[in-house]
């Protein structure tokens, strides 16, 4: 389980507030209707401090999203990054995982949320990875998860919703009672999407391929992240539809995501991948990502949001 250990402040609404006092009321109108907006980033140690990886992109994108539901920020971009910074300096954390979200408040009751005020808060707290300490190096087993991802036309993916994750809470309770560490959602095509909380790639013949927005998949800045590190890294990188076959034969598996970062898997529906371990590909990627986010290698500094 991904337990929140507590800290001392969230940010909230323009002010820290202590972390049993940031409360909201019980009609608050996103609690009934899944119209927040959310982000999940991570803050990692380096020689010069706390760094925010791509801080900036995922303010970009939070703010995307609320605008795509009508919700206005009440913050701009630099304002929201500078709550980030501030939350984890108050909090004295040398590295943690960020949730900045917005949400529609109490006041307005139905369907229609206008007229409801957008109430913003950033919360942190130290998680190490998601998918346990040992996924990192060892892999997970994934499972096809017998729910579909949402529709482009039902619940944009590129709005990065609570609602939205109503499948994935499907998806992921579906795979931890077979036992599965995590699923993969396929869309209504059929074709392979996103696991319930992370984008997915593949490697074949040593050329990396993962699915094409157009599939239905979250816009993924370590997906991004990734893509680009693997052609500094010379290795090819293609976006193409996938089926679940292709991850049977696939010569290596890995999930991405803030709170995944890079976890390779080692099998999927039962069948090994590769030889059950972490792939070469996936090691050298993984291990170029880790010494970035780290401050360990140059011409990365722009990803990189000093506290």
């Amino acid at each position: 389980m991904a337990a929140v250990t507590p800290v001392k402040y969230i940010w909230m609404n323009g002010e820290l507030v202590e972390w049993d006092k940031a409360t909201i009321h019980v009609l608050t109108h996103s609690l009934h209707y899944g119209g927040a907006v959310f982000e999940g980033a991570r803050c990692y140690s380096t020689e010069q401090g706390p760094v925010v990886f791509r801080l900036d992109d995922h303010m970009k994108r939070w703010c995307r999203s609320a605008r795509m539901l009508l919700m206005e920020p009440r913050y701009t971009e630099a304002q929201l990054a500078e709550a980030v910074r501030t939350t984890i300096r108050e909090n004295d954390l040398p590295s943690c995982y960020i949730r900045p979200i917005m949400w529609r408040g109490y006041g307005e009751m139905g369907v229609d949320p206008t007229g409801a005020e957008v109430e913003t808060a950033v919360a942190v707290w130290a998680w190490d990875a998601y998918l346990g300490p040992e996924a990192l190096e060892k892999g997970i087993s994934l499972g096809i998860s017998s729910w579909r991802q949402r529709s482009a036309n039902a619940m944009p993916p590129a709005i990065k919703a609570s609602g939205s994750y109503l499948n994935s809470q499907l998806a992921k309770m579906e795979a931890n009672q077979h036992g599965y560490g995590e699923a993969v959602l396929l869309n209504e095509a059929g074709k392979v999407c996103e696991g319930s909380g992370e984008n997915l790639f593949i490697v074949r013949d040593g050329v990396l391929s993962t699915p094409p927005l157009s599939d239905g998949l979250l816009e993924g800045i370590t997906r991004d992240s990734i893509m680009q590190i693997a052609a500094d890294l010379d290795i090819p990188v293609v976006e193409e539809s996938l089926v679940r076959s292709d991850l049977y034969i696939a010569d290596e598996v890995f999930l991405s995501g803030s709170a995944a970062e890079l976890t390779p898997v080692n099998s999927v529906d039962g069948r090994q991948i590769g030889d059950g371990k972490r792939g070469p590909i996936t090691k050298q990627i993984q291990a170029r990502f880790f010494d970035i986010v780290h401050g360990k290698v140059e011409g990365y500094d722009d990803w990189l949001a000093h506290i």
